[in-house]
């Protein structure tokens, strides 16, 4: 079982880096011990100009066979001499996917710290596989591959050579090729695929796998065309698997699109050239506000309330002005995802000391939220029903009671501004509503006075002088006089009503 990995060079950035982050050096040729056999890495290669790291796993085919696991769950043959003659040891399965989370690991994650730098920036690739399983043929190995900005040069190996006529075997070789991506990128993308074009696996499915799919997974698998396919093999099948690592997905692609809502200012805003300096998204610029209001605030204890994936939350932590961070989520999968993003099981201990993830809903009252200096409903509101608010309402401002309370929403009169948003459209698939200035202000004015709040408004993005900004935030203080707002657009006297 064989596969190399190559990359060039110049001789200010040399392809020889290679050995740095896949922490093997190129005069060396190193051998590792697996659960089925061993594991060697060697370099053909390595020059400044190209360099070339081979891994050979030599699989003890009678391991597999005392373990009873020579094929796995999904592709176990029932003939029992199949045990002893298969292609396990030959064909890159994943039994080699385990091999390089193994022998690699450092590298899969990203880490270097000899050359911290070197992680993060993409090089020229290449990786090769003389043998590869593939139920679905050259087509699904393009269809796996190509998506995710790799060139992909595969030939089926014909059954006999002498016998063209019998057509072709489910083995491919393999070659893929790439300038647009990092080591650890490619790595990923191999110990996921590896076993999901073979459609087996050397060892039992358990729950485990979830989340090692979604490690692995993270920035590319939820949105890859093909992430059903790619979910029910990797978990060999296993119904109530693919269900719960499908819903952790549909939350990432849920939680991406509502950060970027509509990221971009249109052009029909402000045409940038092509010099111009990009702009930051939308997303940043809201919890740069959020930040900004919370250090006004002089709040050290926080409330991130449907804090989702952990973004806020991360952001927060960068900071040691907060002492300490609460995330809360009514759902257990977005909580899993957040602790994954944040490393809480890898975080010193100082530092995990200020922060927790807590599962509760806002819609009830909740004795662990009180007593914190402030809170944040982070575009959290309109994915709520209407009918349901004044629950959320009461269980944060009159049972929770910070003293401060950020709320962001999106500002609806903003969306005309976005050509890519038809006209209509909230900004995601999941808004129950999306309020005007009006609306918001009306809203936010009635929740202060009932419950002994200030509130002032801040624009959040580009505050345009006809629409207003695209995101609108309320800072809520607790025991202060509520002034009048002046709007800066007339105000709808049936919009305030409805609200």
């Amino acid at each position: 079982m064989f596969l190399t990995i190559s990359t060039t060079g110049t001789p200010e950035r040399p392809a020889t880096d290679l050995g740095f982050l896949l922490h093997k050096h190129p005069d060396n040729a190193q051998a590792f011990s697996t659960s089925y056999g061993t594991a060697h890495v060697l370099y053909p290669e390595a020059s400044a100009e190209r360099c070339t790291a081979a891994l050979l796993l030599e699989v003890d085919a009678v391991a597999l066979v005392r373990r009873g696991k020579g094929k796995g769950r999904g592709g176990a043959p029932d003939a029992a001499l199949a045990q002893y003659v298969n292609d396990r040891p030959y064909a890159a399965s994943s039994l080699l996917a385990v091999a390089l989370s193994a022998v690699f690991s450092s590298a899969m994650k990203g880490a270097c710290r000899a050359r911290p730098e070197l992680p993060e920036a993409v090089r020229p690739l290449r990786i090769e596989i003389p043998a590869l399983p593939a139920r679905g043929g050259p087509d699904l190995v393009r269809g796996l591959f190509e998506p995710l900005g790799w060139t992909v040069t595969v030939d089926a190996v014909p059954l006999d050579t002498e016998f063209p006529e019998w057509g072709d075997s489910r083995y491919v070789r393999l070659a893929l090729e790439s300038e647009a991506l990092t080591l650890a990128q490619a790595l990923r993308h191999l110990y996921v695929l590896l076993p999901v074009l073979d459609d087996a696996k050397h060892y039992w499915v358990a729950s485990d796998e979830v989340d090692k799919l979604l490690r692995a997974g993270e920035g590319w698998l939820p949105d890859h065309p093909e992430h059903k396919l790619i979910t029910s093999r990797y978990l060999s099948r296993r119904w109530s698997l693919t269900r719960q690592a499908m819903e952790a997905l549909e939350l990432v692609r849920l939680a991406e699109a509502d950060d970027s809502e509509v990221e971009e200012i249109d052009n029909a805003v402000e045409a940038e050239s092509e010099t111009e300096e990009k702009p930051t998204p939308l997303a940043v610029q809201r919890r740069d506000a959020i930040i900004e209001a919370l250090r006004a605030a002089g709040a050290g204890r926080v409330l991130d309330l449907g804090c989702g994936q952990g973004q806020l939350v991360q952001a927060l932590l960068k900071d040691p002005r907060f002492t300490e961070i609460v995330g809360v989520d009514v759902s257990v999968r977005a909580l899993t995802i957040a602790s994954r993003r944040l490393k809480l099981d890898r975080m010193g201990e100082r530092q995990a000391s200020r922060v927790s993830l807590v599962q509760g809903s806002l819609a009830y009252t909740d004795k662990r939220l009180k007593g914190y200096d402030a809170a944040v409903l982070s575009e959290v509101i309109e994915h709520l029903d209407l009918p349901r608010l004044p629950a959320l309402e009461y269980a944060v401002f009159g049972s929770a009671r910070p003293r401060t309370v950020l709320v962001t929403t999106p500002n609806v009169e903003y969306n005309v501004r976005w050509e890519s948003l038809p006209a209509g459209h909230v900004r995601h698939g999941d808004h129950r509503f999306e309020w005007t200035r009006a609306e918001f202000r009306a809203w936010a004015d009635a929740v202060a006075e009932r419950h002994g709040y200030g509130v002032e408004f801040v624009p959040v993005g580009p505050d345009d002088p006809e629409v207003g900004p695209p995101t609108q935030m309320a800072v809520f203080t607790m025991g202060t006089t509520n002034t009048p707002t002046t709007n800066t657009h007339t105000t709808n006297e049936k919009e305030a009503k409805a609200a």
